[in-house]
């Protein structure tokens, strides 16, 4: 089967460097990535920019909107991004940068960073993000849930605040990066509510394939599974594995574990390239 990985990293952020090193044991490189790419069949990707100023920085107020990807010199030519947004850089010039950058053919969306940064979806700091998003027709994706730093702060990234960006926006395509998770129930009913709303099943355990089983054998998962069949909409979710936190092949193999498996070529391909309609064009490319 062939597999787009709609939600991977692709930056020189300390904490993603140091969880390769010490839980997943990723080898966290250009290398590495496309060795595990050609032996678990991916054919493409989304990376999410996202850069911090000084080691460890992240959130980084500092940080220049749009936010890139800078891991390496040179990224996989399947590999789209979405830039990221720092909503303390959001003047004229930054917004002019922005529409620039996501007109280039590997732009395919754009990442904003609820709970990292203290602002709501609905702030109207970032309308002017959802205007580009409906002009140029590219989704925009949020962190929801859990937030990969003790200084996020959880209000902002609780995926009941996306409901109200999805009726008011309806011109938009927006995806909820990690279902929710923790309140991936409360993702659920947006998602199913919410036709421009999908989501991608990233980042939802992390570290090595006995993480994997130590939760496999407790009710760690309960709470997902009931998230899921609660939501009835798996055409809307995505494979996505928040690389460089597990290695690929264990992310697919605990996916295809939770998801029905008539409905593997949607999450692990077709909706992909639904939302994400740039990417097709990479592929055709390659």
């Amino acid at each position: 089967m062939k597999v787009i990985d709609a939600h991977v990293h692709f930056s020189k952020i300390k904490s993603f460097q140091d969880t390769a090193d010490k839980l997943s044991m990723v080898s966290y490189t250009y290398e590495g990535l496309l060795k595990e790419w050609e032996e678990n069949s991916v054919i493409g990707a989304v990376a999410m920019g996202v850069t911090e100023t000084t080691s460890k920085a992240f959130p980084d107020a500092k940080s220049e909107t749009p936010m890139m990807l800078d891991l390496s010199k040179k990224t996989p030519p399947n590999m789209g991004y979405c830039p990221g947004i720092n909503p303390y850089k959001m003047d004229n010039r930054h917004l002019i940068e922005l529409e620039q950058e996501i007109q280039k053919r590997r732009a395919v969306g754009i990442k904003i960073y609820l709970g990292y940064y203290p602002f709501y979806a609905y702030d109207e700091i970032y309308d002017s993000v959802y205007k580009l998003a409906a002009k140029y027709q590219i989704p925009v994706v949020f962190h929801s849930g859990d937030t990969y730093s003790d200084n996020g702060l959880l209000k902002y990234s609780h995926p009941l605040t996306l409901d109200e960006v999805a009726v008011k926006n309806r011109d938009v395509t927006f995806v909820m990066a990690h279902f929710g998770d923790p309140w991936v129930l409360d993702g659920a009913e947006v998602v199913y509510k919410n036709k421009n709303m999908y989501a991608d099943l990233s980042g939802l355990i992390v570290g090595t394939e006995a993480e994997f089983d130590r939760h496999r054998k407790t009710r760690f998962l309960n709470h997902l599974l009931h998230a899921l069949d609660y939501c009835d909409h798996y055409e809307k979710l995505m494979f996505g594995t928040d690389w460089p936190l597990v290695t690929t092949g264990t992310y697919i193999n605990f996916i295809k574990g939770i998801i029905p498996i008539e409905f593997h070529q949607a999450v692990f391909h077709d909706t992909a390239l639904n939302v994400f309609p740039k990417v097709r064009g990479l592929l055709d490319s390659n």
